[in-house]
């Protein structure tokens, strides 16, 4: 239970830490670990009328942060923002999914428009 605890802690930090990177770049972020029926988003942010639906990943060194994400966690991702887009995201909006993966030590690698499904 501790594992699984500590694994919540780990995850929540990544995901503060990809917020204020997104935040840099411009983003605003309009919701954080947003489940549906199908997945859960980790952030929502938006910048000018790009809405983007965020998969944050975290690893103990940059070489695991290239097997993170595969074909699988991203179909489910890119459903359950299927799912919730119209909460977020207006007619004129533009809507990706994103990745962005953290490391210790590591600048983060924040890869855009990752799904195309």
């Amino acid at each position: 239970m501790r594992d699984r605890a500590a694994a919540e802690r780990r995850g929540r930090t990544a995901e503060r830490a990809a917020g204020w990177w997104l935040r840099l770049k411009g983003f605003r972020i309009l919701d954080r670990r947003v489940r549906t029926p199908v997945g859960e988003i980790d952030l929502i942010a938006k910048r000018g009328a790009l809405v983007a639906f965020v998969e944050v990943k975290s690893r103990a060194t940059d070489a695991e942060l290239d097997f993170a994400i595969d074909h699988r966690r991203m179909k489910r991702v890119a459903a359950a923002a299927e799912a919730v887009a119209h909460r977020y995201a207006g007619p004129a909006d533009d809507i990706r999914i994103d990745v962005i993966l953290l490391a210790p030590g590591c600048r983060p690698r924040h890869l855009e428009n990752v799904w195309h499904g």
